[in-house]
């Protein structure tokens, strides 16, 4: 699994790896029963403390993306997919709320946040 990890940000690791693998979830390429690597293998690879990842891997758990089997393993949970794509839009929602509020506080018209847009999305 591709994860890399910064040092020098004010994120911390666990964090980094937990937001990692929860985008690829969302992305989908992770998907329902998917087989995570170990805690030990990915701590290895990563060269990390097999604690930061064991505590990646709780809190991808706790907030169910990933299911734990005793003895089998953790694989990407059988979440509802429509339910993560909604959490998404409703964070994305919020975002552009608050956008669209500073927008306009600073005078700046619709058809200048949809050019923002369309540049940040890459459709220029």
């Amino acid at each position: 699994m591709n994860i890399i990890i910064s040092n020098s940000s004010n994120i911390p690791i666990y964090e980094q790896i937990k937001e990692q693998i929860k985008n690829k979830i969302i992305s989908n390429e992770l998907k329902a029963g998917d087989l995570l690597p170990s805690i030990r293998s990915l701590a290895k690879d990563l060269r990390i403390s097999v604690i930061t990842t064991k505590n990646a891997y709780e809190e991808l758990e706790r907030e169910g993306y990933v299911e734990t089997i005793p003895a089998k393993g953790t694989y990407v949970s059988n979440k509802n997919v429509e339910l993560i794509r909604e959490e998404q839009l409703q964070k994305v929602e919020n975002l552009i709320d608050t956008a669209v509020s500073i927008a306009k506080i600073s005078n700046i018209s619709k058809d200048e946040v949809k050019d923002m847009i369309d540049i940040i999305y890459g459709e220029e």
